[in-house]
C-alpha cells in the first residue's frame, strides 16, 4: 500500500485551486475527461499541441493530486485509460464558469 505525503495546502482557497489546475494543460485534460474515460492517445489528439512527455507529466501529477485515476490493462500493446475521480469531476462548475467568461470575452473583443 502506497502512502502519499500530503502537500501543505495554502491558506487561500483560490491558491489551493490554482496549485491543482494552474497549468493550462491540466485544465484541458479535465475538460476532455469531463466527457468520460479516455485513452492516452485520445487525450493527446484532442488536446493538440502537447508533447507526450508533458502530457505524461501532467497526468501523473493529476493522479497524485487525486484528480484522476489511471487504469492499465495487461494487453499488448498496453492500454491505459484515464478517468476523473469525484474530486476531479467536482471541478466542472469551475470549467463551466471559465467557458461562460471566455465566451463573453470573445464576444466583446472579437
Amino acid at each position: 500500500m502506497e502512502i502519499f505525503m500530503k502537500k501543505e495546502l495554502p491558506a487561500c482557497p483560490v491558491e489551493t485551486t490554482l496549485m491543482l489546475i494552474s497549468d493550462r494543460w491540466k485544465v484541458l485534460i479535465i475538460r476532455d475527461l469531463l466527457g468520460g474515460t479516455k485513452r492516452f492517445g485520445e487525450l493527446k489528439k484532442s488536446i493538440g499541441n502537447i508533447s507526450q512527455k508533458v502530457l505524461t507529466a501532467n497526468l501523473r501529477s493529476m493522479e497524485e493530486s487525486g484528480l484522476l485515476n489511471r487504469k492499465v490493462y495487461a494487453e499488448v500493446p498496453p492500454r491505459v485509460e484515464y478517468t476523473l475521480t469525484d474530486t476531479g469531476y467536482s471541478l466542472k462548475p469551475v470549467l463551466d464558469a471559465m467557458v461562460a467568461w471566455g465566451t463573453e470575452y470573445k464576444k466583446k473583443n472579437a
